[in-house]
């Protein structure tokens, strides 16, 4: 996507209704999303069940989410204002991964793949790059140091110059944040899944990260593409555009606030799955041990 010079201001409703379709975003989108459409109803003719939630999860909060923040009024203003590139971030970081990752995809690819693709995906599952890239500490690393590379290096610049650049950072978004929480939420059989300690573990250490960025990109005096947003206020948008401190520091705000409450919501959603999965195992162990005393009981009379 190129910087349009002459928008109309900004206003939340503009991104609700000022619509701009770049091919990649939106290939992405029918693509991923129409393939995952497809494994639901080769199980469905088979009549194999699939839980109602994944469905909407996948298609809905997923790819939705990444068309959102891509293509409406968030993806129009991107590169015009700093804040609302940072609201963008946030989605394709955290709001995406998580709600694809809520779909179990590879759950469904092996359920639904023919004999040949199923073999190819399960090798992949179980190389040792996807051990590598799927290693909760490597992970955490690369999802904690990604932001601070973007944002204190030459690629955001890089991003506001090239359309291609730019593309490319939504894509590593998500896959960062992929790579992060896919193993955390433990559906899909992912290389890197953990006990439930240690995902608690490493979710509330991500925490601290979102503030501690979003305090320090507050208190920058420097700007990131700092040249390519001065052209901007050269230009018609100059009458209505915020000070570039002003939108950075709003940006920096909505880094530290939104990345608290996602990972809230998803520390809550990861204990809530831990209860469960604790109260799972007790109701197994009393049966095994009902059965036990059952047998236990019998041997004397038959005898």
């Amino acid at each position: 996507m190129t910087t349009d010079l002459n928008l109309p201001e900004f206003t939340l409703g503009r991104v609700f209704t000022d619509w701009g379709i770049d091919p990649v975003p939106f290939v992405l989108t029918i693509w991923i999303a129409g393939l995952y459409l497809v494994g639901v109803a080769v199980l469905r003719r088979r009549g194999d069940a699939w839980p109602l939630g994944r469905t909407p999860a996948f298609v809905v909060a997923g790819m939705g989410s990444f068309f959102f923040a891509t293509a409406s009024g968030i993806g129009r203003y991107d590169t015009t204002l700093i804040s609302v590139h940072m609201v963008q971030h946030m989605i394709l970081s955290m709001v995406v991964p998580l709600s694809l990752a809520l779909g179990a995809p590879v759950t469904l690819a092996l359920r639904t793949l023919p004999p040949a693709p199923r073999r190819w995906l399960l090798a992949v599952l179980h190389s040792r790059v996807a051990k590598v890239l799927s290693f909760p500490p490597l992970t955490l690393l690369v999802y904690v140091v990604s932001p601070w590379a973007l944002y204190f290096s030459g690629w955001y610049a890089a991003t506001l110059a090239s359309p291609l650049v730019h593309e490319l950072m939504h894509v590593h978004l998500v896959t960062v944040g992929a790579l992060f929480f896919w193993p955390l939420m433990g559906i899909d059989p992912l290389p890197g899944r953990v006990g439930y300690p240690f995902r608690v573990l490493l979710t509330v250490l991500t925490l601290p990260f979102h503030a501690f960025l979003g305090v320090t990109i507050m208190g920058q005096t420097t700007i990131p593409g700092e040249e390519h947003y001065l052209e901007l206020r050269e230009g018609p948008m100059g009458s209505w555009l915020p000070p570039m401190l002003d939108d950075q520091h709003l940006a920096g705000g909505i880094l530290w606030g939104s990345g608290d409450l996602i990972g809230l919501v998803f520390f809550v959603v990861l204990f809530v799955q831990w209860v469960r999965s604790s109260h799972r195992e007790a109701a197994r162990e009393d049966r095994r041990l009902d059965l036990m005393e059952a047998r236990a009981a019998k041997v004397p009379r038959d005898r």
